[in-house]
């Protein structure tokens, strides 16, 4: 089953719910050097089509008469029944003592069989590496997977430009308080310090110990100085000057990933569901502030935080958040002359990201009996499977839709496993392309096994789990790629987390000391990086290999990877046994010999 690049497409298979991602890379490719990226020209023409949200997915319609007769455009809609049957099938395997014990088993002899082909091979992967020229782990290309855009650069940089800002612009209007407009000096003033004096210290943006297991207080150190003023003024897309510094940061930060040349990124974005005139902001925005780097594309985070906005009494129920959400994406598919900024801002968007804290107690289960989104009008939040099936659903409408036109289509790549109910994991087998963390997959062999061979991708961030959930050399990064399970490594906050400029590079260097990986270990790591990620087809062409596609040694080039053919062989080998094994084990389960 192939996860890397694409949309996703709905079907039922072997009891529980399979997603195929085609790749869309070749319908709609990046701009070319010399090309405006910003260009409003050859926009398509308006479908006509009507839209409609029903049972918290959006409906497309060919025409009024068609919304009348309730008769929608011909595109696949999923079924929450059979998504929640889906999942209790799932949940009841990973339940079983005999399974559980079999998974154990295989990744126990996936773990031996790799110490097993480091011993015998690893001195020839790396002759292999010495004999490729001008290529090694510098040079290849890595993508930060998963890296938040109000936090992508390090406390230092973040230090400099606030000192800046206020040695060139300290009576600049940055703030409005009700009917008070207030200078950066008075801004300042209020706080009671002088920029000058502030250190990295002081500014108190970088998490430690106290944000261990504390959720609420790492989401404190976005604020600078622990000042909510600071992080509007500078951390913020839609402020009182129209989130020119923000974007002035991460330009700043764009550029040091262009100098460097082989490393790319995908900051997330928040669009929060309050208001459907989010998007149409973001997208002005990006749009003129020139925010687009060859080096990085985009994604959309969503908040999981109805219950916030609906005891504010923002909105009336659940479906109006996520009509928010996506109605205004369908409006631009089907009539982007007339949402322009947004289908030019959709261009560079990857996929979407389903964020908050996991631990957060939920009713971690829910039926097909559940209350329609239009009915969810409690204060309680949705359970986190609620909220992954209903973006999942209209992700993919979206993505068929988008498609039939032409135009690019995204992944869903959720927060998933870092911390709360194994069920998160069970959620996202079933909806999603990739996650990130996924460090609850140890506690379930039978769930680790599935991504193994479903070959799933996880984004994976230690450094970012030290300081919150898990200590680094308990993290499971190192036993998921000796099993051959598809792991990358990223960032995350490298506000937070991380203190030299390299931001990944470092996260990439404290691995390879921890654990004694290879070079090759890491240029694995590095090219899963670009697979799993949302840059083009052409994009990946160029960076790992004409034939990436293909499986096995004859889609890696290592002249572009510097991974070793001898690794890519045993990986593509030690998949196509297992699987092969599973069949037998099948067959042989249900009254059949194997040579059947």
């Amino acid at each position: 089953m192939q996860t890397y690049s694409g949309h996703l497409c709905y079907c039922k298979a072997s009891s529980y719910l399979v997603f195929y991602n085609l790749s869309s890379a070749d319908i709609w490719p990046p701009p070319q050097e010399g090309q405006d990226p910003y260009s409003m020209e050859g926009i398509p023409e308006d479908l006509n089509y009507e839209l409609q949200m029903k049972d918290g997915i959006v409906h497309v319609y060919d025409s009024a008469e068609a919304l009348k007769q309730q008769q929608p455009h011909s595109l696949p809609y999923p079924d929450l029944e059979t998504f929640a049957i889906d999942l209790s099938h799932v949940l009841a395997m990973i339940a079983d003592g005999p399974t559980k014990t079999y998974c154990h088993r295989r990744l126990n002899f996936l773990a031996s069989k790799f110490y097993l082909h480091e011993m015998l091979n690893e001195m020839a992967e790396l002759k292999e590496l010495k004999s490729v020229p001008h290529r090694d782990f510098y040079n290849v290309r890595k993508v930060d997977t998963h890296i938040h855009a109000a936090a992508c650069m390090n406390q230092k940089h973040l230090l400099k430009f606030i000192k800046t800002t206020y040695q060139t612009e300290a009576d600049r209007v940055v703030l409005e308080k009700g009917n008070e407009k207030m200078t950066l000096k008075k801004v300042f003033n209020n706080l009671n310090m002088d920029p000058y004096d502030l250190t990295v210290d002081s500014l108190d943006v970088h998490a430690g110990r106290q944000t261990f297991h504390r959720f609420d207080k790492f989401n404190s150190k976005y604020n600078p100085v622990g000042a909510s003023e600071l992080r509007e003024i500078y951390l913020k897309t839609d402020n009182t000057i129209k989130g020119e510094y923000f974007a002035r940061l991460v330009k700043e930060v764009a550029k040091e990933l262009e100098e460097s040349k082989y490393q790319h990124a995908e900051p997330r974005l928040s669009i929060y569901g309050r208001s459907a005139s989010e998007w149409e902001s973001l997208a002005t925005w990006f749009i003129q502030h020139k925010v687009h780097s060859p080096n990085m594309r985009w994604m959309i985070q969503v908040p999981r935080i109805y219950d916030i906005f609906r005891s504010k009494k923002l909105i009336p129920h659940f479906a109006k958040m996520l009509e928010n959400v996506f109605l205004p994406l369908f409006e631009a598919t089907i009539n982007p002359q007339k949402h322009k900024a947004i289908h030019v801002f959709l261009k560079y968007v990857t996929g979407f990201d389903s964020v908050d804290d996991e631990s957060k107690h939920c009713d971690h289960m829910f039926s097909y009996k559940s209350p329609k989104p239009e009915a969810w009008t409690t204060d309680d939040n949705p359970p986190y499977t609620y909220y992954l099936f209903h973006m999942y659903a209209n992700i993919m409408v979206l993505n068929n839709l988008r498609k039939e036109r032409g135009l690019n289509t995204f992944q869903f790549r959720p927060h998933c496993g870092e911390a709360g109910s194994i069920t998160h994991l069970v959620s996202a087998f079933l909806t999603a392309d990739n996650i990130s963390h996924g460090l609850n997959l140890k506690k379930s062999p039978v769930l680790q096994y599935l991504y193994y061979l479903g070959q799933i991708p996880i984004a994976m961030s230690p450094l970012s789990n030290n300081s919150l959930f898990l200590q680094y050399s308990k993290n499971p990064l190192r036993e998921f790629l000796h099993k051959g399970l598809c792991v990358s490594l990223s960032t995350d906050d490298p506000m937070q987390f991380h203190y030299t400029k390299e931001a990944l590079m470092e996260e990439y260097a404290i691995a390879a000391q921890l654990w004694k990986l290879s070079t090759c270990d890491l240029c694995e790591i590095a090219r899963n990086s670009v697979l799993q990620s949302g840059l083009s087809h052409q994009e990946k062409k160029h960076f790992i290999g004409s034939n990436y596609l293909q499986d096995g040694p004859e889609g890696n080039d290592i002249r572009r990877t510097n991974v070793a053919q001898i690794r890519m062989a045993y990986r593509h080998e030690t998949l196509c046994n297992e699987l092969s094994f599973l069949v037998d084990a099948v067959k042989t389960e249900g009254g059949h010999s194997p040579s059947e």
